[in-house]
């Protein structure tokens, strides 16, 4: 907070506010679609919110219930009930304490990517397919089943007793958000949609079901301060799902700083942002709130709209406060298939669709991974789909690893073709900047390419990653170097890799690594990374020798 100032206040009070309006509708829904009142939502983002931006280790992360949490609270309350659920928040958020106090938070990195990316895609599904009844307004004899495929079945066999104004007012709304965002992405399509939604619906008088009419509305008032009723039975019972809620607040906290850090061209502290989400989750049950975690589309918002410190963070909770003591009567017209509609878009914007074609072509490994992941937690659960996609990519880890490892016969030949590989006697130019990988380059050694960008500063012009020693890559390898070629390709750097071996070699073929870093940039050996490093030095220098003559 050195230097803080009237402007910086002004840029943070207007974001806030913005993230504050975007967090309204989404912390309702979130907590709705998790069989919980909409309260619970709000005081959540009130409490954790203002905690997370306090004591976080990012500047502009933004916490609060999210979409991740949808599917593994629902089963939570439903096998455990409500008293479970806050004994679950509380116990995971110990869990988060001690990963940050102890250093131990880095052992998220050793999730694979196709991991991620499955239980992500997974998610996303089965939160859409929670919204279906009421964005079409679908009556049922009885409760939603949780089972994905048995809820589709018996939406499909009740589809035709929908109501057509739910279904205009929600798809239109819809439409709303998505071509709102791409035309007018300065105002969050949130904010529209759910103003103007409500206000159709409200000034039509539509027989539209509302949070009101469902929930008897939102009461006003601070949140009461009470502690959840302990139950000790069900501790062991627990520790499945509190390992899951506390990784996967781990993930996506983390998940959310280094997609800011890549925004602002910050660097966050990975340690100090579990701890404080630690102390958020055994916070939030005391108010009757839900597991909370940093939220990567409201923390994009916040950057977007010109937050620059963690006070954007904690103005945001204290306008979902402000709401809530004076405006909840009317949150209470907010209809349910409004909150539906935006949901939809949530889940599609959190699956992250666009890593799928790039995962597909890097192998049938990772495709293997991500599909048994993905499958298990739309058909089982999350927890179950988390354990099974580790034990499988740990075993094709070993695979992998081990189908590099080769007994073969030095020759003449052997050691002629392996100098033109070498450095000796090959001085290195001022230009130049040289790095190289030894041994595998798979999940959970990737932190040590991604750890270099915070020392870019120091870098030459061209930066040369030799990959003569690296025996092997995988999914997450691949896209560390390519958010490597990134952040180098931000400061006006140019990435060369030379040397690759058959294995990582194949795996940048099949992904069409060449596209991200371009052809001419993937050299065979250093001798020919020396050459064409000369050549892109000599091309970025000569405009600035024409301009200066």
């Amino acid at each position: 907070m050195r230097g803080y100032s009237i402007r910086t206040f002004r840029a943070d009070a207007l974001a806030g506010v913005t993230v504050g309006l975007v967090a309204l509708p989404l912390a309702m829904a979130f907590a709705i679609s998790s069989g919980m009142t909409p309260q619970a939502g709000l005081y959540c983002a009130v409490v954790t919110g203002f905690i997370i931006s306090a004591l976080g280790g990012s500047n502009v992360q933004i916490g609060g219930p999210t979409g991740a949490f949808v599917v593994v609270v629902s089963g939570i309350v439903a096998q455990y009930g409500i008293d479970g659920l806050f004994m679950c928040t509380m116990m995971a958020g110990v869990l988060l304490v001690i990963m940050g106090l102890t250093g131990t938070g880095t052992a998220v990195r050793f999730i694979p990517r196709p991991v991620v990316i499955g239980f992500t895609n997974g998610i996303a599904l089965v939160i859409a397919s929670t919204q279906i009844k009421d964005l079409f307004g679908i009556p049922l004899p009885g409760p939603v089943p949780g089972e994905f495929v048995p809820r589709l079945a018996l939406l499909a066999q009740h589809a035709a007793n929908l109501s057509i104004e739910t279904a205009v007012v929600g798809l239109a709304v819809l439409v709303l958000i998505v071509v709102w965002n791409r035309t007018i992405p300065g105002v969050p399509g949130y904010i529209v949609a759910l103003v103007a939604g409500t206000a159709v619906v409200t000034l039509a008088q539509m027989p539209l079901e509302t949070v009101g009419t469902r929930f008897g509305g939102i009461p006003s008032g601070f949140p009461s301060i009470q502690l959840p009723q302990f139950r000790p039975e069900l501790i062991l019972s627990l520790l499945s799902p509190t390992l899951t809620v506390a990784m996967l607040g781990a993930i996506e906290s983390l998940m959310s700083a280094v997609v800011a850090d890549k925004m602002t061209g910050g660097r966050h502290n990975s340690n100090v942002e579990l701890f404080a989400q630690g102390i958020a989750n055994i916070a939030s049950p005391l108010v009757g709130g839900l597991p909370a975690t940093g939220a990567i589309a409201r923390t994009a918002t916040n950057i977007r709209s010109g937050g620059l410190t963690p006070v954007a963070g904690m103005i945001h909770a204290a306008v979902l406060l402000i709401i809530l003591l004076f405006a909840a009567p009317w949150a209470g017209l907010i209809p349910m298939t409004v909150l539906a509609a935006i949901l939809m878009v949530v889940s599609y914007n959190m699956g992250e669709w666009h890593e799928i074609p790039a995962l597909w072509r890097q192998g049938w490994t990772d495709r293997l991974v991500w599909m048994v992941t993905c499958a298990l937690t739309v058909l089982a659960d999350l927890t179950v789909a988390v354990e099974a996609g580790m034990i499988l990519a740990a075993l094709l880890f070993i695979r992998r690893v081990a189908s590099t490892t080769t007994v073969s016969r030095v020759t003449s030949d052997y050691v002629e073709k392996g100098r033109v590989h070498i450095l000796q006697d090959k001085p290195i130019p001022d230009y130049l900047t040289i790095f190289r990988i030894h041994g595998p380059f798979l999940f959970g050694a990737t932190d040590k390419l991604t750890n270099l960008v915070g020392q870019m500063d120091g870098f030459a012009p061209v930066v040369v990653l030799r990959l003569r020693n690296m025996t092997a890559i995988d999914a997450t390898g691949l896209r560390a170097i390519q958010d490597f070629a990134d952040a180098l390709h931000r400061t006006g750097r140019t990435l060369l890799l030379c040397g690759a071996l058959p294995q990582p070699a194949g795996l940048m073929s099949q992904s069409e690594f060449h596209r991200h870093v371009g052809a001419e940039n993937i050299l065979p050996n250093v001798e020919a990374a020396l050459k064409r490093a000369e050549a892109v030095w000599h091309t970025t220098r000569a405009p600035t020798a024409e301009v200066r003559s």
